[in-house]
């Protein structure tokens, strides 16, 4: 009597749990529940994976487990089979992808099949075919050294990202992960596991050129290029890097139609050359508003992976993590209440660590479970909601009941260019932005422009009744 599909997965994943034990139960969660067994002919076995990053990462790390496993249910002859839906479409025409085990097709949102002989290893795409061009200019990285993959401490709520990560590392821009968006709210993680990646990334290939930029860098660059007429020099400059890393690319939106037509053209020969584009965001791509649909669709070829709010258990070990590497001892029954009272992100958590040791070390107090109340519920009650750009414009439109792009325009009409002033003059006042920053998101206006504006409005709160009501309701509504 012949096997059903179903059961002989059934009884595959039975044996690769046992073979893995408690020890791995994350990675058999991760990795292998996931699959869907879809057919069975002739002792190959088909299973579907949720995407080509899947089926990469199955076969570099557990293909001996998948080969015995198959084996000792199906026979000596027992094979498998691959299905995934995978293919980004490229000016509106679906990327093909041929293995060269099989002559079958990758289509956009259409399922295909990778025959895997589990007894021959040469399986892989082949790498890119690089033509000798000019020598490297030797570029600095901008990465932040102590933020590595080592010290980003791993749970369910950054696995996958985290994952791709250590994939990207390892054969950048050769896997179907490219672009790779790391997405997430504030202080979750990002701008580390970015940073890890590519400090990776050149451990593992010296010879590579890694590049870490903000966003807010980027737009000011360009800036800087248009003035003194250096655009192509901008462009040429991005594309001899190999891994280039954008963090926070949602700054771009609804702003500097330039800077992302720059960038538009800097993906798109990165991408072709095979060169790994590392972006971090705070949205999703189908929540990122205000950027170029060309653009928008690039950022959703590659892998998004999200980062996540993390659990209790994974908050108790980025604070175990980081007394460890800071050689400090704290009792568990602390730690503990951190944890616990601390849910918002990572960055608020190290935040009420580093409060509550900088306490102990001022006042010469050991560190108790009671001075951890003390102190977390001052903390909880002073921290407060992050003062954007973006922020700070809605709240002065809604004020004055004008659209939001109104301070993006170019119109000079009194009420606008009033908003567009007072958004510079709490710009300057509640962010860090430079001046060439705040002027770039508030209708392309240079820094002399931005500090114009914050004098007008200073030395109208003083003089004026009006000007200084206005900045006085508008500044309630950023502590309301």
């Amino acid at each position: 009597m012949s096997k059903n599909y179903k059961t002989v997965w059934a009884e595959c994943l039975k044996i690769i749990r046992d073979i893995l034990g408690n020890e791995q139960e994350k990675a058999y969660k991760t990795w292998f529940e996931p699959i869907v067994p879809i057919g069975l002919d002739d002792n190959v076995l088909t299973i579907q994976v949720p995407s080509q990053f899947y089926y990469e990462w199955l076969e570099e790390h557990y293909v001996d487990i998948l080969r015995r496993t198959v084996r000792s249910i199906l026979g000596p002859k027992g094979m498998l089979k691959y299905s995934i839906v995978m293919g980004p479409k490229i000016g509106g025409t679906a990327v093909t992808t041929n293995l060269p085990s099989s002559g079958r097709q990758a289509i956009q949102n259409k399922p295909i099949d990778f025959p895997i002989d589990i007894n021959n290893n040469n399986h892989m795409l082949p790498n890119p075919f690089i033509i000798p061009g000019i020598q490297k200019v030797k570029i600095h990285s901008q990465l932040n050294e102590s933020e590595t993959l080592d010290n980003f401490v791993e749970g369910d709520c950054n696995r996958l990202a985290r994952s791709a990560g250590f994939a990207v590392a390892d054969r950048p821009g050769s896997t179907a992960f490219n672009p790779l968006l790391l997405h997430g709210g504030v202080g979750l993680g990002k701008t580390h596991l970015a940073n890890a990646i590519g400090i990776k990334t050149k451990e593992n290939h010296p010879d590579k050129t890694v590049l870490y930029v903000t966003s807010e860098q980027f737009l000011q660059q360009y800036a800087e290029a248009g003035k003194n007429k250096t655009i192509n020099d901008f462009v040429h400059f991005y594309e001899m890097v190999d891994i280039l890393i954008v963090d926070d690319i949602q700054f771009w939106a609804n702003k500097a139609p330039g800077t992302q037509e720059a960038f538009f053209h800097i993906f798109n020969h990165l991408h072709q050359k095979n060169k790994q584009i590392i972006i971090t965001s705070d949205k999703a791509p189908a929540d990122l508003q205000g950027l170029e649909p060309r653009l928008l669709s690039r950022l959703k070829w590659g892998l998004s992976a999200d980062l996540l709010v993390p659990d209790v258990e994974t908050r108790m070990a980025i604070l175990k993590q980081k007394l460890a590497n800071d050689g400090i001892e704290m009792p568990h029954e602390v730690i503990e209440y951190i944890a616990y009272n601390i849910n918002t992100n990572v960055r608020e958590l190290e935040g009420a660590l580093v409060s509550l040791i900088a306490q102990s070390s001022l006042n010469k107090k050991q560190i108790t479970l009671d001075l951890a109340k003390q102190m977390i519920d001052k903390f909880v009650k002073s921290t407060t909601r992050e003062i954007t750009i973006d922020v700070i414009q809605k709240v002065v439109c809604d004020y004055f009941s004008l659209p939001i792009d109104s301070i993006q325009s170019h119109t000079r009409k009194r009420e606008i260019v009033q908003a567009r002033q007072l958004a510079m003059y709490f710009a300057k006042k509640m962010t860090k932005s430079s001046l060439a920053i705040i002027g770039l998101q508030c209708g392309g206006k240079d820094h002399a422009t931005v500090l114009h504006a914050c004098k007008t409005i200073a030395n109208l709160a003083e003089s004026d009744k009006q000007v200084r009501h206005w900045v006085e309701e508008i500044e309630k509504r950023f502590n309301d």
